[in-house]
């Protein structure tokens, strides 16, 4: 018990350091994210998630280290999907490219808070009610198949629950206020479009959490497994966003291919009383999925004109 105690003090300070680092380091002062940038960053992360799993493998086994690559490369497939929000967001609301990064960070340091409670408590769900892991199975498999036929339609931050509440309590100004969350003009604190936008990065990536996790939970339900996984997935976004931002219009089938890992992930929980599904297995299938999709996506554009651009 010391040692877990040990081993979980001593990676949620790696986590904050490098938060710390961050912010208070490489991006204490508002600068628009180049792609170079954005790439090395991305390498950084994936480079740190991978020796990470080396570490796993060394000191809990293979197995356990399967099971954390595979939770991996499902978190960060699907958080590929929230890149296509922030875009539209971003454009919506008119974000500067130099503030993004400020929103994305906070933004993401809420979701580290709400997944660890959806973890733990997903956790505990299934360790007692073990049937709950069907209902997460048919859960995946309604909002696969209902993300194939689910057409983008534009967002409207007014129509936003948590932003109808939210104004309801505090006045919001109509322009942005250089990088300030909040402004006070003749002696009253305001909201600025830039915290309205931190709102609802928070609110899609709880909507996203609800398909995220359980997808994870039919892979493992090892706590520390599945929360390190998520960390290095979600801690890597920001830079695979401004790494990607601008070439995400290329992989129309991505989307599909998405769907068709919750299917399979959903499928895989509901029949794990009779049959459990090996992890390689399910990594082989996904991995093959993702870049599927990938090749589908350059081999068949869905618009031929964003080639020439």
């Amino acid at each position: 018990m010391i040692i877990d105690s040990f081993v979980w003090i001593c990676f949620l300070g790696f986590v904050l350091a490098m938060l710390a680092l961050d912010l208070g380091v490489f991006h204490r002062k508002s600068h628009e994210v180049k792609i170079k940038e954005a790439l090395i960053w991305s390498a950084v992360w994936i480079s740190l998630a991978i020796i990470f799993n080396y570490g796993v493998y060394i000191f809990m086994g293979k197995e356990k280290a399967i099971e954390f690559l595979t939770a991996y490369v499902i978190e960060k497939s699907l958080s590929i999907d929230n890149l296509f929000v922030f875009i539209v967001l971003f454009t919506y609301f008119n974000v500067d490219r130099k503030y993004q990064h400020k929103i994305l960070f906070w933004g993401i340091l809420g979701a580290l808070v709400m997944r660890g409670i959806f973890i733990f408590a997903g956790v505990a769900l299934i360790s007692k009610f073990h049937w709950i892991i069907y209902v997460f199975g048919a859960i995946l498999i309604y909002t696969g198949i209902k993300m194939i036929f689910h057409k983008d339609k534009e967002i409207e931050p007014d129509k936003n629950p948590l932003v109808r509440l939210f104004k309801k309590f505090f006045p919001v100004t109509e322009e942005i206020h250089g990088g300030k969350f909040f402004v006070k003009l003749k002696d009253q604190r305001f909201a600025t479009p830039l915290f309205i936008v931190l709102l609802i990065v928070e609110f899609t990536d709880l909507i996203f959490a609800v398909d995220s996790i359980p997808a994870v939970l039919a892979i493992t339900n090892d706590t520390f497994i599945i929360f390190t996984s998520n960390v290095f997935a979600i801690l890597g976004l920001r830079a695979l966003y401004f790494a990607l931002a601008g070439i995400t219009k290329y992989f129309y089938y991505l989307k599909y291919g998405l769907s068709v890992i919750l299917v399979f992930v959903g499928v895989k929980m509901t029949i794990v009383g009779f049959y459990k599904i090996p992890i390689v297995h399910s990594l082989m299938v996904i991995s093959g999925i993702l870049l599927i999709s990938v090749l589908l996506s350059v081999a068949f554009p869905k618009n031929k004109d964003l080639i020439n651009n």
